[in-house]
């Protein structure tokens, strides 16, 4: 409807009435990307107290079936969220303002980061490696409450642990997407007496044909990057596409994006082992979407410029796919095979998140009983005194520094 009408995107900016709307979503979103820690789960709750209690921009049954649509599709469900407020609030343009607000101060913050590591010295080294320390606990963490949800009984089980073993010894930058593509296709067959999603999403600002060409655009990159960087060799195509097509396949929330990122930067060569653990870690101590990883990643391969492709990269297909399929969630949110198909993909999620758990994080983190003593300290901080995130960052931070 938005790109159909190209007037009403310059209306945007012309009407008084509408910049203010625009600027009510910027400084709430950008409120939203300083405060919100916790990982994606407690970015929903903040959302919700800010736009469904507070603001009241959207009610609490189109608040559940925005959220129960970003479950549904790959990306990182809290930014999607995000974007579809901003969408059913202020169109395509708040759309894109939502989630600059949302994700700007953590991109800053770890690009900072990035440029900071390589000019520490020795004497901080050991909170590095405690920032490695805290990646163990919040992976297995993750681990624990996804297979608690997702890898119910039997045949999920065994579906996540096929997974987790195929990403252990087939390490190629397609075998998550092989794992995934096949489990959705074991769970088609296996879990048709999934129940679908019930309700409407209603109030949204988006039209078909907008949906159509967002779809449409993320299919094409998706297959276009790849070739592309076939044929040209070109290191910022390879770049793009390396980030766009882990945008393109997490399923199951942020930190699936580990696994997926580790086989891109280790096969290319980009950065170290070393400094993707550190910089994993200190993605847990920074407010927003895990995604803004991508931004560290990225400043690491080619400064600030490679932190601005990254993260346009890995968060576009996010994008594409929230406003492409709004328009049309209600009518597939009803189709059973469909849910069989996801309860597949998300068991796989478990395994390939399981396999990112002992390698790389474990591998490079574990080698003394003091450091497993400190990351299982660390998981029960999680797990069990439910502590903030940022507290765990800041004790496991401490404790390496004491270990150094």
């Amino acid at each position: 409807m938005f790109l159909n009408q190209p007037e009403e995107l310059e209306s945007n900016f012309s009407n008084p009435s509408q910049r203010r709307e625009l600027w009510s979503v910027w400084w709430t979103s950008l409120k939203l990307g300083m405060t919100s820690f916790g990982g994606p789960i407690a970015h929903l709750g903040y959302f919700h107290e800010v736009y469904v209690t507070r603001k009241k921009w959207i009610d609490d049954k189109s608040f559940a079936d925005l959220v129960a649509l970003c479950q549904f599709l790959p990306g990182p469900a809290s930014s999607q969220v995000g974007i579809g407020i901003g969408a059913m609030r202020a169109g395509i343009w708040g759309a894109i303002i939502a989630w600059v607000g949302f994700t700007l101060p953590s991109v800053l913050l770890l690009v900072a980061f990035a440029y900071m590591i390589h000019t520490l010295d020795a004497s901080v080294f050991g909170w590095l490696h405690g920032l490695k320390l805290v990646a163990v606990a919040v992976v297995a963490h993750a681990v624990a409450g996804m297979g608690s949800k997702l890898a119910v009984g039997r045949l999920k089980a065994s579906m996540a642990f096929s997974a987790m073993a195929a990403a252990l010894l087939w390490q190629t930058p397609w075998i998550q997407v092989a794992v995934i593509g096949a489990t959705g296709m074991v769970g088609l067959i296996l879990f048709r007496q999934e129940q679908p999603v019930s309700g409407l999403l209603k109030s949204f600002r988006i039209g078909h044909k907008t949906g159509i060409l967002c779809l449409t655009l993320f299919v094409i990159l998706l297959v276009a990057l790849p070739t592309a960087r076939l044929i040209s060799g070109n290191e910022w195509i390879a770049i793009v596409d390396s980030f766009y097509r882990t945008g393109s396949l997490v399923f199951g929330g942020g930190h699936v994006v580990l696994p997926l990122l580790e086989t891109e930067m280790m096969l290319n060569g980009w950065i170290s082992k070393e400094d993707f653990i550190a910089g994993y870690g200190a993605t847990q101590a920074v407010p927003g979407p895990l995604f803004t990883f991508a931004g560290y990643l990225g400043a690491l391969i080619n400064g600030v410029p490679g932190a601005v492709v990254a993260v346009l990269a890995v968060f576009l297909p996010g994008f594409l796919l929230v406003i492409g399929a709004m328009p049309f969630w209600n009518r597939f949110r009803s189709n059973v095979r469909l849910q069989g198909v996801i309860s597949g993909m998300n068991a796989a999620v478990v395994g390939i998140l399981f396999a990112a758990l002992y390698d790389p994080i474990w591998k490079s983190s574990i080698t003394s009983p003091s450091e497993f003593i400190i990351a299982a300290g660390l998981f029960v901080m999680l797990m069990f005194w439910k502590s903030p995130p940022w507290i765990v960052v800041v004790v496991g931070a401490a404790a390496g520094q004491l270990l150094l």
